[in-house]
C-alpha cells in the first residue's frame, strides 16, 4: 500500500485522531454554510463511507424546515422542465433552491447518464441553486437508496425548497410518498397515462396532479380523466358520471339509520380536506408554472394546519428506522455468508434438493445475530 492509501485509510478509520478531526472540520464547515462540504458530506453518504452514521448524527439533529417537493410521472412528461421552471420563479422571489434529479442506472455497465443535470443547465450557475443529480445503483421505487439522506442534509443545510425528481419508471415509483411532503404526478395529454395512473397507485399518491405539454391535443381531455378519477376515488360522482348520479358518498354522515345514535353528541367538525386541483402547464413556454407554485405553497399551508405535515413526518421517521435497521441486517447478512467456509457445501445441497433455503437460513440466522455490529455503523 502506498504512503498516500495508507494516510487515507488512517483518515477514513473511524475512532482515529485524523477521521476525529477531519469530520469535525467538516461538521464545522457544513454548519458555516460552505457548500464543499455539504457536497462532501451527500458524497460520503452516497458512498457509504465508514463513520457515516456518526457524520450524520452531528449534522442531522434538527427540525425540519423546508418545503419538499416530489415530481414523478412517466419518462418524457416535461419534469426536468418543470422543476426547472419552479427553481427559477422561487429564485425571482428571493428563495435558495435545492434540487435532487435522480436518473437511472444501466444495468450493463452500472453507469448514469444524469441527463436531468444537462436539461437543468441554465441553473447550474446560479449560487442560489444547488443540484445533485443521483443514480438509482439497481433501487427500485424511483429514488436511489440514499435520496432521502441527501434531502435530509439539504434540509439541515438551510435551503427553503426541495425539488426532487424521480427517475421516471411511471408504475412503480411510490417511493417518493414516504420522502416528499406534497407530490406532484405529472402526466401529458396523447400518452393514455390518466388510464395508467388509475391502475398504477399513481392516483393514491398525488397531492396535485398537473397535465403538463397542455398546448397539445388532447390535454382538457386528459383532466377531465383525471378529475373524474378522483370523483370516483372519494365517491363524489360528478353528473357526467351517470352510475353515480351526482351523488356525493362522502358527505352521508355513518350511522345515520341507528335508532341508538339519536341522543349521541353531535360528531366534531370535520378537519380541513385538501381536494387535490388538476393543473394544466406547458413547461417549455413557460406557462401555468405560477399557478403550480402557489397550489404547492396552499398543500404546504394545508399540511401545517390540519396536523398532517406532522403525522407525514412521523411515518416517514417509522419507515426511515425500519429501513436502516433491515439495510444494517441485510449487509450482514450478505458478508457472513459470503465469508463462511460452509457456503458452496449449502449451495450443493439446495441445489441438488437435499436441503432447502429455509433449512439453510434458520442455521445461519442466529450465528448472524449474534455477530457484533460493524464499527462505525452506530
Amino acid at each position: 500500500m502506498s504512503a498516500l492509501h495508507r494516510e487515507s485509510a488512517a483518515h477514513d478509520v473511524p475512532g482515529t485522531s485524523k477521521s476525529t478531526s477531519a469530520r469535525k472540520r467538516l461538521v464545522d464547515d457544513f454548519h458555516a454554510g460552505r457548500r464543499p462540504a455539504l457536497a462532501r458530506a451527500i458524497s460520503m453518504v452516497e458512498g457509504g463511507r465508514p463513520g457515516v452514521g456518526t457524520l450524520l448524527g452531528e449534522l442531522l439533529l434538527a427540525q425540519p424546515q423546508a418545503f419538499r417537493l416530489g415530481v414523478t410521472g412517466p419518462p418524457g412528461a416535461g419534469k426536468s422542465s418543470l422543476i426547472a421552471g419552479l427553481a427559477a420563479l422561487l429564485r425571482a422571489r428571493g428563495e435558495e433552491v435545492a434540487i435532487v434529479a435522480v436518473d437511472p442506472t444501466s444495468p450493463f455497465s452500472g453507469g448514469a447518464l444524469l441527463g436531468d443535470r444537462i436539461r437543468m443547465n441554465d441553473l447550474a450557475t446560479d449560487p442560489g441553486i444547488f443540484i445533485r443529480s443521483m443514480a438509482t445503483r439497481g433501487s427500485l421505487g424511483g429514488l436511489a437508496a440514499t435520496t432521502r439522506e441527501v434531502i435530509d442534509l439539504l434540509d439541515a443545510f438551510g435551503f427553503s425548497h426541495i425539488l426532487v425528481e424521480t427517475v421516471g419508471v411511471g408504475q412503480t415509483e411510490l417511493e417518493i410518498a414516504s420522502t416528499a411532503d406534497s407530490v406532484a404526478v405529472v402526466l401529458v395529454p396523447e400518452s393514455g397515462d390518466g388510464i395508467q395512473a388509475m391502475k398504477a397507485g399513481l392516483m393514491e399518491i398525488a397531492d396535485l396532479f398537473v397535465v403538463n405539454k397542455s398546448d397539445r391535443i388532447g390535454a382538457d381531455r386528459m383532466v377531465r380523466a383525471i378529475r373524474q378519477a378522483l370523483l370516483l376515488r372519494t365517491g363524489r360522482g360528478g353528473p357526467d358520471v351517470p352510475a353515480h348520479h351526482g351523488l356525493d358518498l362522502s358527505r352521508v354522515p355513518a350511522g345515520t339509520d341507528s335508532p341508538a345514535d339519536s341522543d349521541a353528541p353531535p360528531p366534531p367538525p370535520p378537519s380541513p380536506r385538501w381536494d387535490i386541483p388538476v393543473l394544466k402547464t406547458s413547461a417549455g413556454r413557460g406557462e401555468g408554472i405560477d399557478e403550480f407554485l402557489e397550489h404547492f405553497h396552499a398543500h404546504q399551508h394545508y399540511l401545517r394546519e390540519s396536523g398532517a405535515l406532522e403525522r407525514r413526518r412521523r411515518l416517514r421517521a417509522r419507515r426511515r428506522i425500519r429501513d436502516v435497521v433491515e439495510g444494517r441486517l441485510r449487509r450482514r447478512a450478505g458478508e457472513f455468508l459470503e465469508r463462511h467456509p460452509d457456503l458452496s457445501r449449502w449451495v450443493a445441497e439446495v441445489a441438488a434438493g437435499r436441503a432447502t433455503a429455509y433449512g439453510v437460513a434458520e442455521t445461519v440466522i442466529p450465528s448472524i445475530l449474534r455477530e457484533p455490529p460493524e464499527p462505525g455503523t452506530t
